[in-house]
């Protein structure tokens, strides 16, 4: 079928690059074609951030006699990757007591990189975060960037993207500027959104839904 050849087409234009000693990640390819790759798994498809791990000493001082060389390289083989440098002997230190880690850093003058690296590697696999708050927990909701509210509302239960009505949305840095929820609305920052929406990374969401209405006709 014309499919199957598309996608023969496609897995050899991904061998000829392979052998070329091209990832295939650095090509363009078609949504077609990204259809075709993503059944195979194939590892330089994958994106790629590239962490340097320095000692302690080194990554405190921001020195090491090999990170531009690295960073050389990189422009040359991989025009525009992301190279973060950390330690991993500190950070290990500051997960072995947790409750000195401040401290720990503070007496370095330095910064944990943790943080970094995983809001890094989310953008890099085109991740983001939502939230749902209750009375007694609140929970963070991994999505794909570009969901929209219906389909991140089905990651909480099938039912509320089966029975959407609507999104009441604020955002994180929202509530971290007023402080409650009914500050964030007397500051005209809490909003209504449709089905339409596009979630944007740190919204906060209280999902308005009724199944009854969606099995109607």
């Amino acid at each position: 079928s014309s499919g199957i050849n598309a996608e023969y087409e496609t897995m050899l234009k991904a061998k000829a690059l392979l052998e070329e000693g091209k990832d295939v990640r650095k090509c363009d390819w078609s949504n077609k074609e990204i259809e075709a790759l993503n059944k195979h798994l194939l590892l330089t498809s994958k994106p790629v951030i590239y962490l340097i791990n320095m000692s302690e000493k080194d990554y405190c001082k921001k020195k090491n006699k090999w990170l531009l060389k690295i960073k050389q390289y990189l422009d040359e083989n991989d025009p525009g990757a992301v190279m973060i440098p950390f330690s991993g002997a500190l950070e290990q230190a500051l997960l072995d007591e947790p409750e000195n880690a401040k401290t720990y850093l503070e007496e370095r003058k330095t910064t944990s990189a943790l943080s970094k690296i995983i809001t890094t590697g989310f953008k890099a696999l085109g991740l983001q975060y939502f939230f749902t708050v209750g009375a007694d927990e609140v929970r963070a909701w991994t999505i794909p960037r570009h969901t929209k509210a219906p389909q991140a509302a089905g990651k909480i239960h099938t039912d509320m993207e089966r029975g959407f009505i609507k999104a009441e949305v604020y955002l994180y840095d929202d509530i971290v500027e007023h402080k409650t929820e009914a500050a964030v609305k007397a500051a005209g920052r809490y909003r209504m959104e449709g089905k339409n929406y596009e979630m944007q990374d740190g919204d906060i969401v209280n999902i308005k839904f009724n199944v009854t209405d969606a099995k109607k006709k």
